[in-house]
């Protein structure tokens, strides 16, 4: 592999500033989102121990959060009910109460499409603003912290939107990153979408970006992409977990390796592979330390079972930019572990020391203290975990 371009530590004194400011609050909070419901932990900057809270909205899948610390922390959660309807809730007394906002995003009456999911919330440019991504594939924005929501046509009513096809989670816009005027979006199974004209129109931008399940490799659209990080100091990189796990194919094309962690960096114009050295290119999360744009994530799975390789879980960390990998697994179980952890349930905090956050499909919520390197389980027996969003307030 070519070197591979680092982060310079000179341009890290927006980093350095945002944990120093980090470290002068005293709390931390998780939002767990789960499969019955939405729960929220509290804990001290120490992270000795975790006060739950919850559930709320009991026995209503949440697989979206926002923790928003723009003024005053509000946290917002989507409460998905195929009986019941689309809901986005609020508190504003960090996870005490919530409460419905006036409405929730939906499609116009003769649109033809039916909202199914709310996949992703995150803060807009003004104080008041919110995107959210949805099932079908579709991005709405709020000016009024979720009061009222309207379709952003650009990307909703795309040429390409009637032509994506769900995945094996649905057709689901799960990833919306913002750029100043550029906007990137990750669709499954759609791709990756660019902006550069502060949301008025989206560009298909997948050049190295495989889909092991087409006939063509490398399609201007419809890859499965699983999420997309990137780093405020370093705004012309991302980091992309695609839908690997096809080195071995034996199908119309042939193996296609190496397909499933990628970077950009030339603000997603192309992309290229970074999964050498890790057990599995297939899997779901992708996370970017908060103060290193060079250190990144990932939680490699079994591609056919969606399982932790050799029934070992562990974490994967470069801080390289992807040139080489780690294996950090101490305090994992060292055998007979078959969960997953889906695209938005691993986080990481912004204390100076940062931890991580693992969230799995069997319940439990697992905390990664100094980067990763000591593994404990803060919780046992929660519902499946859909997300964890993790802030400190």
């Amino acid at each position: 592999m070519d070197s591979i371009p680092r982060f310079s530590r000179e341009t890290s004194s927006r980093s350095c500033l945002r944990y120093q400011e980090v470290e002068l609050f005293e709390r931390l909070i998780l939002a767990i989102g789960t499969r019955k419901g939405l729960f929220v932990a509290e804990s001290s900057k120490s992270r000795r121990k975790f006060q739950l809270r919850g559930p709320f909205f009991p026995g209503v899948g949440v697989y979206s959060a926002l923790i928003d610390t723009r003024g005053k922390p509000r946290i917002y959660a989507s409460s998905c009910n195929p009986f019941f309807g689309m809901k986005v809730l609020v508190s504003t007394d960090l996870g005490k109460t919530f409460k419905e906002t006036k409405s929730a995003p939906e499609f116009p009456k003769d649109d033809g499409r039916a909202m199914a999911n709310i996949w992703s919330l995150v803060p807009g440019s003004g104080k008041k603003d919110l995107f959210c991504g949805v099932e079908p594939a579709a991005l709405f924005r709020s000016r009024d912290r979720g009061d009222s929501w309207e379709m952003v046509p650009g990307i909703s009513n795309h040429e390409h939107a009637r032509k994506w096809h769900p995945g094996a989670g649905g057709l689901c816009m799960h990833t919306i990153i913002r750029d100043g005027d550029r906007m990137h979006l990750g669709i499954s199974t759609g791709g990756h979408y660019l902006s550069e004209d502060g949301g008025e129109t989206f560009t298909a931008s997948n050049k190295g970006v495989g889909a092991g399940f087409q006939p063509d490799p490398y399609p201007e659209f419809g890859q499965c992409v699983h999420k997309i990080a990137r780093h405020d100091d370093a705004p012309g990189r991302l980091y992309m977990q695609n839908h690997g796990g096809w080195g071995q194919w034996e199908g119309p094309g042939g193996p296609r390796p190496d397909i499933g962690v990628l970077r950009s960096d030339d603000y997603g114009h192309t992309w290229y592979s970074i999964a050498k050295g890790l057990p599995s290119d297939f899997g779901f999360p992708i996370v970017v330390h908060p103060h290193d744009a060079d250190t990144v994530y990932v939680m490699p799975l079994e591609p056919s079972t969606r399982t932790c390789p050799g029934a070992a879980p562990a974490v994967w960390r470069s801080e390289d930019g992807g040139s080489s990998w780690k294996r950090l697994a101490r305090g994992f179980p060292k055998k007979d572990s078959f969960f997953t952890v889906q695209r938005d349930a691993m986080d990481i905090d912004e204390l100076k020391s940062p931890a991580l956050y693992v969230g799995t499909t069997t319940g439990q919520l697992w905390i990664g203290r100094e980067g990763g390197e000591e593994w404990d389980s803060v919780f046992d027996s929660l519902p499946p975990i859909h997300c964890v969003k993790a802030a400190v307030v």
